[in-house]
């Protein structure tokens, strides 16, 4: 019965008491990605998640279809959030980050995802067209890939 009740509210607890950092929020030209990161890296390592880093930029259908899909699965936002510390660097005409980009490995398109610990070594580069289905982001895809993510405390903590 305990673990009913911990699994009840692991998932509608909200994801977190603060607001998310203005970069998790969207692609913004005039934000520094290079500082962004390093913010997003502490508190990474402070509460045990790692960083998602997106690249994209207001520009892009398939970003825009992302945040649609996440903002209709709002479950799957929560654990988003609750895995990741989202961290949204634009790549646009307006601000191409080159100089953050080539820190980075290489990739084919727009939006790109790559999985970073706290530490900030990457560990994943991550196409989210294998989160598509039938051209449109499936829940179970998604789903997958939080599974694979989840670190040794949350696994720890979901009965």
């Amino acid at each position: 019965m305990m673990k009913r009740i911990l699994l009840l509210l692991w998932i509608v607890l909200p994801v977190q008491a603060a607001p998310l950092p203005p970069w998790s929020l969207g692609y913004d030209p005039a934000r520094d990605p290079a500082a962004d990161g390093r913010e997003a890296i502490a508190l990474a390592k402070a509460s045990d998640r790692y960083v998602l880093i997106e690249l994209g930029g207001d520009w892009c259908v398939w970003c825009r279809k992302l945040d649609r899909f996440l903002e209709a699965n709002p479950d799957l936002r929560a654990r988003l959030h609750r895995q990741f510390v989202l961290l949204k660097v634009n790549v646009s005409e307006e601000n191409d980050n080159a100089d953050f980009l080539a820190g980075l490995p290489r990739f084919a398109g727009y939006p790109h995802a790559f999985v970073a610990d706290g530490e900030g070594r990457i560990r994943q580069s991550q196409d989210p067209s294998e989160w598509l289905e039938d051209g449109r982001y499936s829940r179970t895809r998604f789903r997958a890939f939080l599974d694979r993510w989840r670190t040794d405390a949350q696994t720890a903590s979901r009965p």
